[in-house]
């Protein structure tokens, strides 16, 4: 099984690890875009025309699926990724967990680039997942960036900032970007009140991981053997991930992976 993944940067990492998790035997692909990251300023237009590029390299890989593990490619170019590619390849797009946090019944935030952030498409998910529950959008400013190149005190500055704009009686956080997950935890230790219940996260990585695995007909085997390969392209052309990525655990253990040849 191979399965490909792609973004603009280092935040497919997060379901790039979930697919691991759950079928550490396929070998993956990783697909970058590091001439045109970030995508949050781009207009749609050229995001698309990136995104396409970016995907075209992985499928000439033979994937047996695509995961766009980017919420702006996802939003801008799903469309496009799957008439260029289905049904030969299945493209799998990431959308903010909105609905599962909603389902709570408690106050929550969307955590996204200011891109994102009361755009049509996310107010549209609001609406139709979160009627009645209140939710609060946060712009965060130069987190995807912080993480994206590894810088400590940036993505420190950027979450406190994001935290200053959570309200006090959220209970749910969702992070409506995938470089948000691998920052998850300081996430939570900003936006924890002492005297409140424990913050819920919601991500997508896992969710994304699952779905993918359903569109090839397979199953989840985390028992399996480690011996998948893995595959870094920097536009096109096979290298290694970024420096950054070993900052976070889940691009240190992809480093442990054995290169495929």
């Amino acid at each position: 099984m191979k399965i490909a993944l792609m973004d603009s940067g280092i935040g497919l990492l997060a379901a790039t690890a979930a697919v691991r998790r759950v079928r550490p035997d396929a070998d993956l692909v990783l697909s970058l875009d590091p001439e045109g990251m970030p995508y949050g300023p781009r207009t749609p237009e050229d995001v698309a025309q990136r995104a396409l590029a970016v995907a075209e390299a992985a499928a000439a890989h033979r994937p047996d699926a695509l995961i766009i593990g980017c919420n702006t490619a996802t939003v801008h170019a799903l469309t496009v990724l799957r008439d260029h590619l289905e049904p030969g390849i299945p493209v799998i797009g990431t959308v903010p967990a909105i609905k599962p946090a909603a389902a709570g019944g408690t106050p929550f935030a969307i955590w996204a680039t200011p891109a994102t952030t009361g755009s049509p498409y996310q107010r549209g998910l609001i609406k139709d997942f979160a009627g009645g529950v209140p939710v609060t959008e946060v712009p965060c400013w130069g987190l995807a960036e912080a993480v994206e190149h590894g810088d400590e005190t940036a993505i420190d500055a950027a979450v406190a900032a994001a935290a200053e704009l959570t309200p006090d009686d959220v209970t749910t956080v969702v992070l409506g970007c995938t470089h948000y997950e691998l920052v998850a935890e300081r996430i939570r230790a900003a936006v924890q009140r002492p005297d409140r219940p424990p913050l819920v996260l919601h991500g997508s990585a896992d969710a994304v991981a699952a779905q993918a695995l359903r569109r090839i007909g397979e199953k989840p085997a985390p028992e399996a053997l480690p011996d998948g390969t893995v595959t870094v392209l920097l536009n096109g052309r096979e290298g290694v991930l970024p420096a950054a990525a070993s900052v976070y655990t889940e691009g240190r253990l992809l480093r442990a992976i054995t290169p495929a040849h």
